[in-house]
């Protein structure tokens, strides 16, 4: 049985429909939208960022379609697409991914997930990416899918294990990092500068890429 929360969450995510149905007519059918739109709202039903969640739902469901897309090739690659995955997508990867987003200035795209999301994005982590400038506030943990690790060029992942699943073709990396789970806000701060050089690091790898493709 669905509880009243999942409901509320599925009635909202169905209401933004329409919106996919026209942006990915000729590509999916309206079946297959309100598929993805009813398991993504199941999946994000334990996200505590309720005053979101409708948001959140559409923008999964979105995401995923254009990876689902982008795979079958259906969508072209306009720039590198780059999957962080750590456990909880609440501090570790959450971070690079901003970081990367807004370094790239749009010559990179950037997805983050993770292979038992939280419920919320840690605040601590939140708070020091703002001394940055740079806000968490409307970002929320989604889980890991096949789907966006298939449409990854790169895939970074931190602490996550062999959760994530191999394919040939993309460039894996795991990145050895302190989870920022339960840490003061200057030991984020050091997570989050070492995040820092790693994503400036990345960002030269794959425009060498891009050079020599």
């Amino acid at each position: 049985m669905t509880d009243d929360h999942t409901q509320t969450l599925i009635d909202h995510a169905l209401s933004g429909a329409p919106n996919l149905y026209r942006e990915f007519k000729g590509i999916y059918s309206e079946e297959t939208i309100q598929r993805f739109l009813l398991e993504n709202a199941e999946l994000l039903k334990d996200c505590k960022v309720t005053h979101y969640l409708p948001i959140f739902a559409y923008r999964f469901t979105h995401d995923r379609l254009t990876a689902m897309g982008q795979v079958a090739g259906h969508i072209p690659k306009h720039v590198p697409e780059v999957l962080f995955v750590c456990v909880q997508n609440a501090g570790r990867s959450q971070m690079a991914a901003a970081l990367l987003d807004a370094k790239a200035k749009g010559k990179v795209h950037v997805r983050s997930a993770g292979s038992a999301p939280a419920g919320s994005i840690n605040k601590t982590v939140t708070e020091a990416m703002a001394e940055l400038g740079v806000d968490l506030g409307k970002e929320f943990p989604k889980p890991m899918t096949d789907d966006i690790v298939r449409a990854a060029d790169a895939v970074i992942t931190m602490g996550c294990g062999d959760a994530c699943p191999i394919y040939p073709g993309k460039k894996y990396e795991d990145w050895d990092l302190q989870d920022p789970a339960g840490q003061d806000l200057e030991t984020v701060r050091k997570i989050r500068d070492d995040i820092a050089r790693r994503v400036d690091r990345l960002i030269v790898e794959l425009a060498a890429v891009r050079q020599s493709s």
